[in-house]
C-alpha cells in the first residue's frame, strides 16, 4: 500500500525554505560523516556517476573513507565538537570542494534541523528530510504528543519529579538523540536522581541538549522499526520492518529482516472466517497495522526522503510509538537485500525531485545485520582502542546488493587503521541474506568465524554464539535476549581450552621458524639444535582467556617432540603457516606476528597471545591495590578524596569514552591512600587512578 497527500511546492519547484525537494540538480556530494556510512554513500554516488567529496577530523587523516573520496577538506582538531559537528566548516568545505549537496548518514548533525536550514540557505541541496519534519521529530517529547495526535499509539510519559514506585521501572531518554547514549533503566526509586543526572550529562555530551524524559520500561519488549521513503509530491512507501530487539546498553546488536515478530504473528495465508476470533484478526493485520502507522507518521509532518518509524511491541503484537530517526539507519543493509533497493540511491533521486515510481517494494528471503565492535563482552561491554592490524572478513560484496545468497560487509576501517576514542568503536557491518532465516544465521556466523581480525578484542565470538544459539534461531528474541540466555554463555569464545593450547603450539613453532629465517649465522639449523640431546626449548604466551599457557618442544631430525602433547603431532612449520595433526586430523594454523603479540587463525576460530619475557622486570609490577583505567578515556568525575574510606563496590570516578560514561568502582574495602587523577585527564589503558590500600597494612606501615 502506499500513501499519496497532496502538498504545497514553489511554483518553480526549487527547494523551498521548508526543505521540500524540487528539481535540484546533482554532480558532486559532500558526506558530512565518516567512516562506513561516509564509503557506503560514496559507493552509491560513484555508480550513479556523481563526485564525491570527504570530510574530516585529525584522526581521520588517512581514514578509509578520506582516500575513498574524490577529494577531501580537512576539519582541525580531533573531538567531535571541534569537527564533524560544526555546521559551519561542513558547509564551507562543500562550498570550498565544489559540492553542490550534502548528505549527512547517521549521528553528528544528521539530525539537525538549524543545520540542515543552513545548508539550503547556502544554496546546497540538503540530502535529507525538510528542516520542519526534523523539528517536529527531533524532541522525543514533542514527536510522542504529534503522533498521538495523530492516532499513532505511544507510551505516556513520565515526570520524573512526580514518579512513584508504582511507576517502576522506567526509562530515563535523551530527548535529542539516540543510539543508547542519556539512556538508563530505573528499578529502585532511590537511583533515580543519580540516573537522570547521569544521563543528562551523557546526552549533553551526545547531543548538546541535556534534556531527559521518563517511560515506562517494557522488560521484555521487541524493538520494530518501520523503513519509509517518502517523495516531495506525497508519495509515501512503507520499505519492510526490522526487528533490533537484541541490545546492549540500549545499542542494537543484531538487526534482520523481516521482524522475527510480525513473522511469527502473521499467518502464512487467509484464515476462514468461521476459525477467526477478534484477536486472529488484530494479529493478522500486525504487519499492515504497522505500516499504516508509519505511514501516518510520516505524512503528519510532510516528511521527504529516508526516515525510520520505531515501535516497541510486546509479545502480543500490541505496538507504541517510541521515535522517528529522521535519517539513514545503520541497519539500513537488511531492508535492501530483502527488497533489492538502494536506500541512498533513492535519497539522491528524492533530493532532485523525482517522484518514488513503481510499486511499493515488496520483501523476500531474510537478513541479518551484526555490527563487529572493538569492545570486550565479557568485561562490561569495555570498548577498545588501538591499531587494527588485519581485518579480513570474508565477503561476496561490499557496499552492494546480493544477487544471490551471500555476504556483504560495510566497513570504515583498514589494515592499520587506529580505532580512537574519539568515535564509536564500530569496526564493520556484516550482513547476510539467505532464502530462509536460519541459513542466514549460518552463512553469517561461518564468515565472522572465520574472519581474521588482529589487534583489538571484539565482540566477534558473542555474535557468532547469538547467531548459533538455539533460542535466536526459534525467533524468539526480545529486549531482554542477553540477560535471559546469560552474557557468560555467550560472550565464550569459539575456541575452547584444548583448542587454545594446540594454538600455541602453532604460536611457538611458527616463532621458532622465524627465528632461524631470520639467524644470521647456521639459519639452516633447526632451532635449538644441539650435538646431543639436550633439554625442551619452551616459549611461554599469556592468552586472553586462560591462564599462561607454556609450550614446551624439541626438534630432533626434522621431527618436533612435545612432551606435554602427546597426540599432537607437527606436519609441517613455516613463519606464518603451521600443520598439526590432532587425533589424526590436519588442521591448517595461519600465525602472524605484530610486536609481542601473536595472533593464530584457523577454520572456524581463532585466538590471540602474548609472548610473555623469560625475566619479568620489577620496576613494571603494578603496586599492591592499584586501581587501573580499564580502558582509554576522560575522567569527568571524581566523588573520593586521599584518605577517604572506601567500600567495596562504591563509585569512585567516572570516565567518558566513545560517548559512554563509565563508573570505575571500589574493588574492596579501605583507604584511597593515592588519587592519581584529576577530571579532564586523559587516559590510556593501564594508567593508574588510584591506590585502595587496607587500614592494617597502612596502620603496620605507621608503626
Amino acid at each position: 500500500m502506499t500513501t499519496t497527500l497532496r502538498q504545497a511546492q514553489g511554483a518553480d519547484g526549487a527547494q523551498g525554505a521548508d526543505g521540500a525537494q524540487g528539481a535540484n540538480v546533482i554532480t558532486s556530494v559532500l558526506v558530512a560523516n565518516r567512516g562506513e556510512i561516509a564509503r557506503r554513500v560514496f559507493a552509491t554516488c560513484r555508480a550513479m556517476g556523481l563526485g564525491t567529496v570527504a570530510v574530516y577530523s585529525d584522526p581521520d587523516a588517512d581514514a578509509p573513507h578520506v582516500r575513498a573520496a574524490d577529494a577531501a577538506v580537512r576539519l582541525p582538531g580531533s573531538t567531535s565538537a571541534e569537527t564533524y559537528l560544526r555546521g559551519d566548516l561542513v558547509i564551507a568545505a562543500a562550498r570550498s570542494a565544489g559540492a553542490d549537496a550534502i548528505h549527512p548518514g547517521y549521528g553528528f548533525l544528521s539530525e539537525n534541523a538549524e543545520f540542515a536550514q543552513a545548508v539550503i540557505d547556502a544554496g546546497l541541496t540538503w540530502i535529507g528530510p525538510p528542516p520542519a519534519a526534523i523539528t517536529a521529530m527531533g524532541s522525543k517529547v514533542n514527536a510522542k504528543e504529534a503522533m498521538k495526535a495523530a492516532g499513532v499509539p505511544v507510551l505516556s510519559d513520565l515526570d520524573p519529579a512526580s514518579v512513584t514506585e508504582a511507576d517502576l521501572p522506567l526509562l530515563i531518554k535523551a530527548s535529542a538523540g539516540g543510539g543508547g547514549r542519556g539512556m538508563r533503566i530505573v528499578r529502585e526509586l532511590g537511583e533515580l536522581d543519580d540516573a537522570v543526572a547521569a544521563a543528562a550529562r551523557e546526552a549533553q555530551s551526545a547531543f548538546g541538549d541535556p534534556t531527559v524524559f521518563c517511560e515506562p520500561y517494557i522488560e521484555r519488549g521487541h524493538h520494530i522499526e518501520v523503513q519509509i521513503m517518502a517523495d516531495a509530491h506525497g508519495t509515501v512507501w512503507a520499505v519492510g520492518e526490522r526487528e533490533c530487539s537484541i541490545q546492549r546498553r540500549h545499542q542494537k546488536v543484531i538487526e534482520e529482516a523481516p521482524a522475527p515478530l510480525v513473522e511469527r504473528l502473521t499467518p502464512p495465508g487467509p484464515i476462514p472466517e468461521p476459525s477467526r476470533s477478534e484477536a486472529t484478526r488484530r494479529v493478522e493485520g500486525m504487519r499492515d497495522a504497522l505500516y499504516d502507522a508509519a505511514r501516518t507518521a510520516a505524512s503528519s509532518i510532510g516528511y521527504v526522503g529516508a526516515g525510520t518509524v520505531e515501535f516497541l511491541a510486546d509479545a502480543a503484537g500490541r505496538f507504541f510509538f517510541l521515535e522517528t530517526n529522521t535519517r539513514l539507519q545503520v541497519e539500513h543493509p537488511v531492508t535492501e537485500l530483502t527488497t533489492g533497493v538502494d536506500l541512498v540511491a533513492w535519497q539522491l533521486r528524492v533530493a532532485q525531485g523525482e517522484p518514488l515510481d513503481g510499486d511499493e517494494p515488496r520483501s523476500t528471503g531474510h537478513s541479518i545485520e551484526v555490527r563487529l565492535y572493538a569492545e570486550d563482552p565479557a568485561n562490561d561491554w569495555q570498548p577498545q582502542s588501538g591499531t587494527v592490524h588485519t581485518i579480513d572478513i570474508p565477503a561476496d560484496v561490499r557496499f552492494a546488493l546480493l544477487d544471490r545468497p551471500g555476504i556483504r560487509v560495510d566497513s570504515g576501517i583498514a589494515d592499520g587503521s587506529e580505532i580512537s576514542t574519539y568515535y564509536d568503536p564500530m569496526l564493520a557491518k556484516v550482513i547476510s541474506w539467505a532464502p530462509t532465516r536460519r541459513r542466514a544465521a549460518a552463512m553469517l556466523a561461518r564468515a565472522l568465524a572465520d574472519a581474521r581480525i588482529h589487534g583489538l578484542v571484539t565482540n566477534r565470538d558473542l555474535l557468532v554464539n547469538i547467531l548459533r544459539e538455539e533460542r535466536y534461531l526459534s525467533g524468539d528474541t526480545d529486549t531482554a535476549y542477553l540477560d535471559s540466555v546469560g552474557l557468560e554463555r555467550l560472550s565464550a569464545p569459539l575456541a575452547d581450552d584444548r583448542a587454545t593450547v594446540v594454538a600455541a603450539v602453532a604460536a611457538a613453532l611458527a616463532q621458532s621458524a622465524a627465528d632461524r629465517a631470520g639467524a644470521t649465522v647456521l639459519g639452516g639449523l633447526p632451532s635449538g639444535w644441539r650435538n646431543l640431546t639436550s633439554g625442551y626449548q619452551s616459549r611461554t604466551f599469556a592468552a586472553e582467556a586462560s591462564s599462561d599457557i607454556e609450550i614446551r618442544y624439541r626438534i630432533v631430525r626434522g621431527a618436533v617432540e612435545l612432551p606435554d602433547l602427546d597426540d599432537v603431532e607437527a606436519v609441517s612449520w613455516t613463519p606464518d603457516e603451521v600443520v598439526l595433526r590432532t587425533g589424526g586430523v590436519a588442521r591448517r594454523f595461519s600465525v602472524a606476528v605484530a610486536g609481542d603479540e601473536v595472533f593464530v587463525d584457523w577454520p572456524g576460530a581463532s585466538a590471540s597471545f602474548r609472548r610473555l619475557p623469560r625475566y619479568v622486570d620489577p620496576s613494571t609490577a603494578a603496586r599492591p591495590g592499584s586501581l587501573l583505567a580499564p580502558m582509554p578515556g576522560s575522567v569527568i568525575r571524581v566523588a573520593v578524596a586521599e584518605g577517604d574510606r572506601v567500600t567495596a563496590g562504591q563509585p569512585l570516578l567516572w570516565l567518558e569514552a566513545m560517548k559512554m560514561e563509565h563508573t570505575i568502582s571500589a574493588p574492596s574495602d579501605g583507604i584511597v591512600s593515592v588519587l592519581a587523577v584529576t577530571e579532564g585527564r586523559q587516559l590510556s589503558v593501564g594508567d593508574v587512578l588510584a591506590v585502595i590500600s587496607d587500614e592494617s597494612e597502612l596502620a603496620n606501615a605507621a608503626e
